[in-house]
């Protein structure tokens, strides 16, 4: 593991990122319970311990498609959840007095980015993931939480949402990434008030570095130390049909897959 060139600053660039570095995501979800027979502590991959693995309390096989389609399944390929209404009319929306409808997908709105293409400071949007479970996961896919929406206005100790430190550059299964252990001030807010990416005390976390997305997280602390996530990346932007969300298949061809064509003997 090497020393990150990265400083707490350009960590939360890439903290407020996600939105704009990708649009579908297929990934394995992974997550760890603190329990007594480990005191706690989990298998640790901070402070040297290179790529080690979390222990799996529990897993699943997860797609999403931007904006707010989500199908999730176990290990064995049993369906958990998936969004069935991607397609209904949104008219309801627009007429129910509140401007939220009326934002644009972020994908439409320009930020402020720094030099390495890392958003410096969000605009106001449509932003929000698709959740299931806690909403652990859909915190994990845009971690701005970590970071706030813009720069504080003064750079001085406890005035972000979180301390950070021991930042380093890593590798995350073969992929890019920056990890640093976080300390949530008393400004720190969740966007899931039941699942916070940070727990008390110190939090490691790992930031994959093309889609800024929070790929792993373990608590260092207290009574919930070794509880987090680990997510393998496993594809970025692939084609996905409305099919693999909806409840009733539409019978759309998958123009990826080889169509087999047999002619017969006769032919």
């Amino acid at each position: 593991m090497s020393t990150s060139p990265y400083s707490a600053e350009s960590f939360r660039h890439i903290c407020r990122s996600s939105p704009w570095r990708w649009q579908t995501l297929r990934f394995e979800l992974h997550r760890k319970f603190p329990t007594q027979a480990d005191g706690g502590a989990g298998t640790s991959w901070v402070a040297g311990a290179g790529a080690a693995h979390l222990a799996p309390a529990l897993a699943m096989n997860c797609w999403v498609r931007r904006p707010g389609a989500l199908r999730v399944e176990t290990p064995e390929g049993k369906l958990l959840a998936s969004t069935t209404k991607i397609n209904e009319s949104k008219d309801s929306l627009f007429i129910s007095g509140n401007r939220k409808p009326w934002l644009l997908p972020p994908a439409l709105v320009n930020p402020v980015k720094d030099g390495d293409g890392y958003v410096v400071r969000r605009p106001e949007a449509l932003y929000g993931e698709p959740a299931y479970g806690s909403g652990r996961s859909a915190a994990a896919l845009d971690p701005v939480e970590l970071a706030g929406d813009r720069p504080v206005p003064l750079e001085a100790p406890f005035a972000n949402v979180a301390e950070i430190e021991h930042i380093a550059a890593v590798t995350h299964h073969g992929r890019s990434a920056v990890e640093a252990v976080l300390t949530p001030n008393a400004s720190y807010r969740p966007v899931f008030a039941d699942a916070p990416l940070l727990f008390p005390g110190r939090t490691a976390v790992r930031i994959d570095l093309e889609t800024g997305i929070c790929v792993a997280s373990q608590s260092l602390d207290g009574s919930t130390a070794g509880a987090g996530h680990w997510m393998i990346l496993l594809g970025i932007d692939e084609y996905m049909l409305d099919d693999l969300f909806e409840e009733v298949s539409m019978g759309l061809t998958d123009v990826r897959a080889h169509i087999p064509w047999d002619l017969g003997p006769d032919a």
